[in-house]
């Protein structure tokens, strides 16, 4: 990166985009967080019963349906099991004429009870170790742990399968790979502030960081306005095109196109229905990152005192509506600088810059799945297509440059070698 800095190859752009690329693991060994949640529960209540079924053992107190069984517990209520059908053998040895014998049922039953524990229990730790393995995830390969079930382009099934793949983020500038960095998870939108943060210890982040839609978010937008005060980001969110058409801006349902009074701080809906200020809430997502609203609530009478029934939902209840006055800051931020002539035409080689990136690691060094296993091990074999790519786009400037200025007979040879280059 220092090279390409001091010979002009790179300038003070950063462009980020991610694609996926299918890791070395079977296609069909998935393993899905919410199954082995909904069998580890279905494995405890098993184990329930099943201690429910030893009262007739005298087992120190009833244990309560849900209760939540360790392993170390387990293997006291084995050992338990096994003293008591010692004794029971003893007691069956002393009156061997019995018959029927009492205690041969018993012992029968506990051994039963005790072969279905052992085997409850030797699930019950597959399932924690199965739980550690996730680490936050919903699913992984038997064959690749670390590989997460993702959609890709290049779907080998062509029908919109989940696969096992890794989620390749790089950032460039000129053409050029200036950082890369592999996630487990399948959104863009998480790795954007992990793979910020290691480009600046790199220092290779650029003044502008330029992405797509995918990144756009509150937390990402919050992040670089709040840590990267000297950086401008250029980042589309979702709805930002949707928002600029003639069907949005006429739909009476959309918030933003209802009429505000910033004085007495309240909504107009089309039907004319008054939303006043009634207090401040907070949204805490799976992730952690906390929204603040402020919730509006519909007036329920008119001007004589009659129930408006625009004001009222189908279940009778006053209707709300919450904004997130943040989440608005930054869109309009995003607009403004997106509409701008000297930023919109930085945007604009967001495709050219970082997608033809793409376009020859997967379609030129074919490089659309990994041979190796373990995120390390990926992360590795990324890192020699990354300088392949590099050293190839350095060579082509470098044989255009003696292409240009050595004479025609000299550079016969060196134009079919640049094909390959």
């Amino acid at each position: 990166t220092k090279y390409l800095r001091k010979n002009y190859y790179i300038d003070d752009v950063s462009f980020i985009d991610g694609t996926k690329i299918l890791a070395n693991a079977n296609k069909y060994s998935f393993v899905w967080r919410k199954n082995i949640i909904r069998f580890d529960k279905l494995n405890r209540e098993a184990i329930i019963k099943l201690l429910h079924d030893m009262n007739d053992v005298k087992y120190v107190g009833e244990i309560p349906d849900g209760s939540d069984i360790s392993t170390s517990e387990l293997d006291e209520i084995i050992i338990h099991l096994e003293n008591c059908l010692a004794d029971l053998n003893d007691q069956i040895k002393q009156n061997k004429k019995l018959s029927p014998n009492p205690n041969k049922q018993r012992r029968r039953k506990l051994k039963s009870i005790k072969r279905k524990l052992r085997f409850r229990k030797d699930k019950l730790v597959e399932y924690q170790e199965t739980n550690k393995i996730f680490d936050n995830r919903n699913s992984y390969s038997k064959t690749d742990h670390d590989a997460t079930f993702m959609r890709v382009k290049e779907d080998p099934m062509l029908n919109g399968q989940l696969k096992p793949a890794y989620n390749l983020q790089i950032a460039t500038s000129g053409q050029f790979i200036t950082n890369f960095d592999i996630y487990q998870n399948p959104t863009d939108t998480r790795t954007l502030i992990p793979f910020l943060n290691k480009q600046i210890k790199n220092n290779s982040l650029g003044k502008y960081i330029v992405a797509d839609a995918g990144y756009g978010s509150e937390s990402n937008y919050r992040f670089i306005e709040d840590k990267l005060t000297n950086h401008i980001p250029l980042i589309h969110y979702g709805t930002m095109l949707k928002e600029q058409s003639r069907k949005w801006k006429s739909d009476d349902r959309k918030v933003m196109n209802w009429y505000y009074n910033a004085k007495d701080d309240y909504y107009l809906d089309p039907n004319g229905v008054r939303f006043n200020f009634n207090a401040y809430c907070k949204r805490t997502d799976k992730h952690q990152f906390t929204r603040d609203f402020k919730e509006y609530e519909a007036e329920k009478y008119d001007i004589n005192q009659n129930i408006n029934s625009n004001a009222l939902t189908k279940s009778g209840n006053n209707r709300k509506i919450r904004i997130n006055y943040a989440w608005e800051y930054f869109k309009n931020k995003q607009k403004e600088l997106l509409l701008a002539p000297k930023t919109n035409d930085i945007y604009a080689k967001r495709k050219i810059d970082v997608e033809s990136v793409f376009g020859r690691l997967k379609a030129s060094l074919r490089f659309n799945r990994f041979s190796v296993r373990g995120i390390e091990k990926v992360k590795r074999e990324t890192g020699f297509a990354m300088m392949a790519l590099n050293i190839r786009k350095l060579m082509t400037k470098v044989i255009n440059f003696i292409l240009l200025y050595t004479k025609t007979g000299f550079t016969l040879n060196f134009k079919r070698k640049s094909c390959f280059l």
